[in-house]
């Protein structure tokens, strides 16, 4: 896999990840630990695709 297409994939799963937060956020009957555990996921994501991008 080259680093663009992973780059991709990556970008791909932190969209993915975004909108499903904005989903549980407006869900009341989702819980905040849940929704933390995403948003810490996403910020996993967004720091790898900016390790990636700096090469």
């Amino acid at each position: 896999m080259s680093i663009d297409s992973h780059l991709l994939e990556l970008q791909k799963k932190h969209q993915n990840l975004s909108e499903a937060v904005e989903a549980a956020q407006r869900s009341p009957a989702t819980d905040d630990l849940i929704i933390a555990d995403m948003k810490k996921q996403k910020l996993k994501l967004k720091e790898e695709i900016t390790r990636l991008t700096r090469v």
